[in-house]
């Protein structure tokens, strides 16, 4: 079972770090070779560029939660909603037995 896992190209794991602009700001993020490519994906069916996708996220997280505290891990449970709801799977908006 694990063979899934750790037969992976060590590249989809590997972090890159990314300048972009968020609202004339220029920010870094890091994240695993793995994400950016499933955000480029979600970016290209939106009909944006990575970084307008990211941007927009940024914006719509902010409005809704009036803060960020972690925008990688944000980033990176999107990305893995992104592929369960592209899977066909149901789509928590929480975690089971968190308070």
């Amino acid at each position: 079972m694990c063979e899934l896992y750790v037969k992976a190209d060590p590249i989809l794991y590997e972090s890159r770090s990314r300048s972009l602009r968020i609202h004339g700001v220029v920010t870094t993020l890091r994240l695993e070779n793995q994400f950016w490519d499933i955000l480029r994906e979600i970016a290209e069916v939106d009909g944006m560029t990575t970084n307008q996708l990211i941007a927009k996220l940024y914006d719509e997280v902010m409005d809704f939660r009036g803060e960020v505290v972690n925008f990688a891990s944000f980033l990176r449970v999107s990305c893995t909603r992104y592929l369960a709801q592209k899977a066909g799977r149901a789509v928590p908006l929480r975690v089971v037995g968190a308070g």
